[in-house]
Formats: C-alpha cells, sequence, structure tokens
C-alpha cells in the first residue's frame, strides 16, 4: 500500500497521526532540542487558547452531522458555516491546532483528521507566510491516515461527503505537493536545520506516494469501467464493485483521474496526462461533472495538453468549450468570493491560451468567445502575430501551470534559479515550435490577397531566397494539418486534418491559392441574441 513511501525513520501507525515525542509526556518542559522546545511552545499557547463559544457549537454541530451522514447539512456547513467564521475569526490566523479542538468533540479519529484538512488548507491559503516545514510534513501524515482510512478498509467506510469537498480533498492534495516541490528546491530563506530535516525526509511528498495515492483510489473505485459501460449507454452500478457503488469512492476515484491528468501535465507528460482520461467522454454531460472547478480544471489541463503536442484545432475547441461554459454559469460563483477569483484567474489564464492558439493556427470559434477575446487581447495577439517573441514568452509564462521536477534536487549543489528549470525547459520546447512557425502569418496575410502569385514576387516581399521561401511554404503546409479528435472517449485519436482558411498548390514557380473560408453565419448569432433578450425581459415582467 502507498503508505510504505513513509520515510524509514517515522514509525507510522496507519491509525495514528505521528509519533509521540517527548513534549507530549506529562512534565515536560525542555527536551535540549530548539525544535522540539518551540513545538512544545506552540502545543502549550493552543492549550490554552480560549475558542470562542460560537465555533465550539459550530465543530459540534458539525461533528454531529458527519457522525450521521446528513449530507445537505455538511454541505451547508462545509461551504457557508466553516467559510463564514473563518472571515469572522481566523481571516489571517490559523484555526485552533487539532489538540485544542480534541478536548470539544472528544477523540473523534475521523472528525479530527477532516478537520486538520481544513486546518492546513487554510493555513496554506490564508495565513501570511504560509505553511512552515514542520506544518507541511504534518499535512502529508494528515493526508497518509485520511488515505489509509478509506484504502486499507475490507469493506466501504462509513463516511458520505459531498462532491465538492471530495474534489478540494484531491485538489489541495496535488496543490500541497506542488507546493512542497517547489518549496524544496528554492535555497533562500532555509535554516541550516531545515535544509538538514529535508535531506532525511526524502520520502515525504513524494511523486511515487502521491502517484500510488490517485491510482489506487481509480482502482478502487472501479471508476475506469464504470465510465466505459456508462458511455456505452449500460449502468454503472452493475460493474461498479462493492466499492464503486459509494459515492465516496466513485467520486474520489473520479477526481483521482483528473488528478492524474493535473499531475502528469506539471510534470510535463502530456501524452500520459490525455491517456489517463480514455474512459471520459467529454462531449456527454454526466453525473460526474457537476463540481464547476472539477470541470474548468479538467479542460484547462487537457487544452493545454493539447496546445504543448501541437494538435491547436483540439485546445481551441476545449477552450473555447470551457470559456463557453464560465460565460453561462459565472453567476452561480459570485456568492463563493475565493472560487470566483480562483475561477476568474483560470479565465484569464484559458484566454490567453486561446490567444497562443489562434495565432498560431487560426479557425472560426464561438462568436461570443470570439468578441470577449478580441476585446481583452486583441493587441496582444497583433503582437504575436508580428513575430514579437517575448509576447509569446510573457503569454506563456502567465497561463502556463507551474511545472515540477518528479525528484528531488541535490542540495549540496542547488543554484538559487534550480527551481526555474522545470519552467525554463518546457518554456523552451514551447518556443522552438513558435520559432518554427514565425514567418506563417505574414505568408498567409500575403496568399489571403492573391489568387496566383509568382514565387519570386512573393520572396521578395518577404526578403527572403526562392528556397527560404519554398521552406516556409512546405512548414506551412505541415503545420496547418495536425491530428484533430472526431470520434471516441479517447482524447489521444483522431484524423490528419487542415483548417487553415487559405490553401495553395505550386507550378512551375507559381504559387495558386484557394480561399477555403466558409463565411460567418451571422444570422445564429443575431437569433441567439434575440432570444437571449426575450428571456431578459421576461424575466423582468415576472419580478415587477
Amino acid at each position: 500500500m502507498w503508505a510504505e513511501e513513509l520515510p524509514e525513520d517515522v514509525s507510522y501507525d496507519s491509525y495514528g497521526y505521528y509519533p509521540p515525542s517527548d513534549y507530549d509526556r506529562p512534565g515536560k518542559s525542555h527536551t535540549g532540542d530548539p525544535r522540539q522546545d518551540l513545538e512544545y511552545e506552540r502545543q502549550y499557547q493552543q492549550q490554552t487558547y480560549i475558542v470562542p463559544e460560537v465555533i465550539k457549537n459550530f465543530l459540534t454541530y458539525f461533528q454531529k452531522c458527519i457522525k450521521e451522514q446528513n449530507l445537505f447539512e455538511i454541505q451547508h456547513s462545509y461551504e457557508n458555516g466553516f467559510n463564514k467564521l473563518t472571515d469572522r475569526f481566523f481571516k489571517n490566523t490559523p484555526w485552533p491546532d487539532a489538540s485544542v479542538i480534541a478536548s470539544i468533540v472528544g477523540n473523534d479519529y475521523i472528525f479530527l483528521i477532516l478537520y486538520k484538512e481544513l486546518f492546513y488548507r487554510h493555513i496554506y491559503a490564508r495565513v501570511p507566510g504560509g505553511p512552515t516545514q514542520d506544518q507541511r510534513f504534518e499535512s502529508y501524515y494528515n493526508y497518509c491516515n485520511l488515505f489509509n482510512y478509506i484504502l486499507n478498509a475490507e469493506g466501504p467506510v462509513p463516511l458520505e461527503l459531498p462532491n465538492q469537498w471530495l474534489w478540494d480533498i484531491i485538489d489541495e492534495f496535488i496543490y500541497q505537493f506542488q507546493s512542497f516541490s517547489l518549496y524544496r528546491s528554492k535555497v533562500t530563506k532555509k535554516t541550516d536545520d531545515d535544509m538538514d530535516h529535508l535531506r532525511r525526509n526524502p520520502k515525504i511528498w513524494n511523486v511515487h506516494s502521491v502517484l500510488n495515492v490517485l491510482h489506487s483510489l481509480v482502482e478502487k473505485s472501479n471508476i475506469n469501467r464504470q465510465l466505459e459501460v456508462f458511455s456505452s449507454g449500460g449502468d454503472p452500478d452493475s460493474v461498479s464493485g462493492e466499492f464503486g457503488q459509494q459515492s465516496l469512492y466513485k467520486m474520489l476515484g473520479y477526481f483521482s483521474l483528473i488528478g492524474l491528468l493535473r499531475l502528469h501535465s506539471l510534470l510535463g507528460d502530456y501524452y500520459q496526462a490525455l491517456k489517463v482520461l480514455e474512459s471520459i467522454d467529454f462531449n456527454k454531460k454526466n453525473m460526474y461533472s457537476r463540481v464547476p472547478a472539477c470541470q474548468i480544471t479538467t479542460f484547462y489541463y487537457v487544452g493545454f495538453a493539447y496546445l504543448m503536442m501541437r494538435r491547436y484545432q483540439d485546445a481551441i475547441r476545449t477552450f473555447s468549450n470551457v470559456l463557453l461554459y464560465i460565460q453561462r454559469t459565472k453567476q452561480m460563483f459570485q456568492n463563493r468570493a475565493s472560487l470566483y477569483d480562483q475561477i476568474s484567474k483560470m479565465n484569464d489564464k484559458m484566454y490567453t491560451l486561446l490567444a497562443i492558439s489562434l495565432v498560431l493556427h487560426p479557425m472560426r470559434i464561438d462568436e461570443s468567445v470570439h468578441s470577449q477575446l478580441r476585446e481583452k487581447f486583441a493587441d496582444r495577439m497583433l503582437r504575436m502575430q508580428k513575430g514579437d517573441m517575448g509576447e509569446f514568452e510573457t503569454s506563456f509564462s502567465f497561463a502556463c501551470p507551474k511545472f515540477l521536477s518528479p525528484v528531488p534536487p541535490n542540495y549540496d549543489q542547488m543554484t538559487p534559479t534550480f527551481h526555474k528549470e522545470p519552467f525554463l525547459l518546457q518554456l523552451k520546447v514551447f518556443l522552438q515550435e513558435v520559432t518554427q512557425q514565425i514567418l506563417l502569418p505574414t505568408i498567409r496575410s500575403y496568399l489571403k490577397l492573391y489568387t496566383t502569385l509568382p514565387m519570386s514576387k512573393l520572396a521578395t516581399f518577404m526578403d527572403l531566397t526562392d528556397e527560404e521561401l519554398q521552406t516556409n511554404l512546405m512548414c506551412f503546409k505541415h503545420k496547418m494539418k495536425n491530428v484533430v479528435w472526431t470520434k471516441g472517449t479517447s482524447g489521444l485519436e483522431g484524423e490528419f486534418q487542415s483548417a487553415s482558411e487559405v490553401d495553395f498548390y505550386i507550378d512551375k514557380d507559381m504559387i495558386h491559392i484557394a480561399d477555403t473560408k466558409v463565411a460567418r453565419r451571422y444570422g445564429d448569432f443575431f437569433i441567439r441574441q434575440i432570444h437571449k433578450f426575450e428571456e431578459i425581459t421576461h424575466n423582468l415582467k415576472q419580478v415587477q
């Protein structure tokens, strides 16, 4: 089981938190170890902390809802109660330590694990300075406890959580792995003790542990088989097995597939990122896609993988679909500030990636998305079309994921820029591809002006030799043709197609050009806008 990836010097108990140290013993106040003395002081301060009565009442009620598996009240407490109390009492400070909360909720093993999951997530998101190194380790051990409880049980565990919380658990688990990987790659602001502690614990937040968790949840839930049956119109429960029938395992399995997509993308393995999603049909709405943040994350990483694999048509289709989805559903997020901010940032990133894709491979997209793109990115797209490599680099740097190295660094030979190396490698690959196509927008603009054009004349326009022009024309033909998904559930499948709005052939040093662009159907656009305004008018009349 994946928990065996823990460091050898940790005496791990699958039903404990972490090994008791000297400061847990009665009457022990000084150990001679500065790290343990600081921890003792922190524990002592927490134990003397007076928890407000409203917090006690909330936690007691929250615990009761989880015990009774009251899904509606759990969701309400998770999405509203916890966030409102956070803004009121703990906006920039941690919630009380679990040792303090234990005196309120008793020795409730599962509730304390879930509480600590929220506790550490809040520290990562809201506390200035972020988590300490010890807190990063403690959060990892807490995830060990949670996933061992779920995966090591002989039968399905008696636990029900809302889909949003289950998604947040997987999403945060990968985020904290990503955060730790970047943290350990930076030499700045670390003491010698911190560096020594990292050297002694190479298996904490190890990539194999994270992969093992996600694959174990996928296998336990039998989610791939369920999705295959669902896509073919069958009943997923017929192949789900004992664990897969439970919502907890089914949804964790599905979200783990999305987690694997994200993780492989962060590591730069785009083929494997799409490979893990072969059982998911993105062109069908289904019961698994009811968490908006999961939907948006999925399409962002799928679109980015397509972009890096030079499948521009698929990237454009993917980004257009999800941006249209955000346009239509953004009102759902406005009352949830943190989710709204997160989705707004992702929205800007995807518009940037869509702009890059359209510069490299112009094609028609939905009119409403296109109008937003013109409004926000017209100047940047113009600079990219003119071959401004600095604009390509800036846009890619803003919109790409935070790439990771899968292995711990050599702490004795680290440089101040070591943490940037995975990003710089992906940037280099991207810019190499762009450099190969740098003259294609100019060639395209000339070809659109003529039906026939001598090669020598075009070579003069572009200040190239005939041989250089011929090479670039062949490059144009090659780059405008790529694999495009047409049918099936696998995003890796497809057929070679060309979506270029101009096509040409060369005969005796003469370029013959055909305009393949299909005129925009403006009628459909106006009809959609008329229906939209009629609906708004109807709603206004009802309000009056």
